[in-house]
């Protein structure tokens, strides 16, 4: 236990010696993993509002306040008899403010506001085929009493896209950070081993055994690497927390993913960023100290 405690020490110690350039190396870390954090946060965005939507409306037709009842029901019923609708419901005005409550639960102040009578009715859709939905659309759009037809995967099409670009940008960036981070980890350790470099020859002299010597700059490294993770676990749970908080999610789109997934990514992440801290200790042990 206190052999321990001596390396762990020791490798605090040697993090305050080189301050500057540990600082630069936990940068690098937390840089390059939040953008693969950030990159898998934005991957599970679109799984989950893709299966959310294949199984929910796939197409919503906002009616003009005054079309009259009769009217909205026949129109509801000529949508039901169409070969590529599965099936519709529709939602009156009150069901549109049970669901404006939902989304704005959060911004009490926002539902004193509204008044239900300003929220249009809607007939929601279910295809058959959720392929068809253009067809469907253009049949809907040009119909006197339908204010506006709202399609799902007409905006997770453009999201796809946008997210898949991200995606790869942010893993290709986080790549060349993460090999910037190691490197970095490498020049502060050969810096730690350099600075006590007649220490490190007493302990040979006395008989030290090579893991003995090389463990407190591994764990200086792990350290590095573990501050950076956990500053990049904190930023994307801090911008979830306020992406979630701030912008809420509709019944098209939700803009937060659950706490089961952030908190299995955080483990990995955590765990990454030792490993790459070790990964960097190793070789800049390995060129200086060849015992």
């Amino acid at each position: 236990m206190r052999r321990l405690v001596f390396l762990v020490r020791e490798a605090f110690s040697s993090l305050r010696r080189n301050l500057l350039v540990m600082t630069a190396a936990i940068v690098a870390v937390f840089i390059s993993l939040t953008l693969l954090f950030g990159a898998l946060v934005l991957s599970e965005l679109v799984k989950v509002n893709t299966d959310r939507w294949q199984q929910g409306d796939h197409v919503i037709v906002f009616l003009k306040d005054d079309v009259p009842a009769q009217a909205q029901i026949d129109l509801q019923a000529e949508i039901q008899g169409w070969d590529e609708v599965k099936d519709t419901w529709f939602c009156d005005k009150q069901c549109a403010y049970k669901e404006f409550k939902e989304m704005f639960a959060e911004q009490p102040a926002l539902l004193e506001n509204v008044d239900p009578s300003i929220l249009p009715p809607s007939i929601r859709i279910k295809l058959v085929d959720i392929k068809t939905y253009k067809d469907v659309t253009y049949r809907l759009i040009d119909n006197p009493a339908v204010r506006r037809v709202v399609t799902a995967p007409d905006r997770f099409d453009q999201l796809s896209s946008v997210t898949s670009a991200l995606n790869w940008l942010g893993i290709g960036l986080a790549v060349l950070l993460g090999i910037a981070s190691i490197v970095l980890i490498a020049n502060t350790i050969r810096m730690a081993v350099y600075a006590r470099r007649d220490e490190v020859a007493i302990m040979r002299l006395v008989g030290a055994s090579s893991w003995f010597i090389r463990i407190p700059f591994l764990l200086e490294g792990m350290i590095q690497g573990l501050i950076g993770a956990a500053l990049a676990v904190g930023a994307i749970w801090t911008a979830q927390s306020f992406i979630a908080g701030r912008i809420p999610s509709t019944f098209l789109i939700r803009l937060s993913v659950g706490n089961d997934f952030l908190i299995k990514w955080s483990i990995v992440i955590l765990a990454f960023g030792a490993i790459a801290g070790v990964l960097g200790s190793a070789a800049g042990v390995r060129r200086f100290l060849k015992v």
